[in-house]
């Protein structure tokens, strides 16, 4: 047990390094979407997830602009190294990508009255994934933040079922539904689970520090309209400074029993 703890202490002090160095940036403008586009393509064109035309424009649609969607660039020392789209689907708004693939799943969720966060349009660039493999955990941690924001009751996980084990191991991801095949334009199979983020967040956050996240960074990548009237340039992580503020008040917890 304490090898275990011991080696998920360095993991974590690594990733913590890792977002010290990483900015996130939500994309809001034509040029930083066609950036995404492209990133999308690579990513895409190396993993053999999609058909895929030669125009990498084709790689944005209507769902990157609707109103409870954001889509989101992270840059690592000023490279963009990742995207990922959020849907925030609730039972007034239902909009989302993984509804489109299993439609009665979700609408269970919504007709219960849950509100879900829906991470799709994963894509990373496959030259920097084998230069830095923790590239999902740092862009996924936005998925974390985006259920603590909203107050959501499920963060979905639409994958391929040779990732599944990594989402039950990291997220605690409940299998949702069997795997499906010639969806759309993928090539993969497609499998559906989702995370009880309510409840797994306190053991989540303890296992995995750097997923940790400050009321303020929060804000400033999910507010809009009034609370929010412009788009930030780029946000850094607060994680570090999140673990340290709570271990400071597990000890003065501690003190005071």
């Amino acid at each position: 047990m304490a090898i275990v703890e011991t080696a998920n202490n360095r993991f974590s002090e690594k990733l913590l390094g890792l977002l010290d160095r990483v900015e996130y940036r939500r994309v809001e403008t034509s040029e930083d979407m066609e950036d995404i586009a492209r990133i999308r393509y690579k990513a895409y064109k190396a993993g053999s997830v999609m058909h895929l035309a030669e125009d990498a424009a084709l790689l944005i649609d209507e769902a990157d602009f609707d109103s409870h969607a954001y889509v989101f660039g992270v840059y690592h020392e000023e490279r963009l190294i990742s995207t990922v789209r959020l849907h925030h689907v609730t039972p007034e708004h239902r909009v989302t990508s993984s509804g489109k693939v299993f439609p009665d799943e979700i609408k269970a969720f919504l007709d219960a009255g849950m509100s879900l966060i829906d991470p799709v349009r994963l894509a990373a660039d496959p030259d920097v994934w084998r230069e830095m493999p923790a590239i999902p955990y740092l862009t996924l941690r936005l998925a974390t933040m985006a259920a603590d924001y909203f107050d959501a009751d499920r963060v979905l996980q639409m994958v391929k079922p040779a990732h599944s084990a990594f989402y039950r191991r990291v997220f605690d991801g409940d299998f949702v539904a069997s795997p499906k095949s010639k969806q759309g334009k993928f090539i993969i199979d497609l499998m559906l689970m989702a995370t009880r983020c309510k409840d797994i967040r306190s053991s989540l956050y303890a296992r995995f520090p750097f997923f940790q996240s400050e009321a303020f960074e929060r804000r400033m990548l999910f507010a809009r309209g009034e609370e929010m009237p412009f788009s930030p340039l780029t946000v850094r992580p607060t994680a570090r400074l999140a673990h340290a503020q709570n271990r400071i008040q597990l000890s003065s917890g501690a003190f005071a029993g």
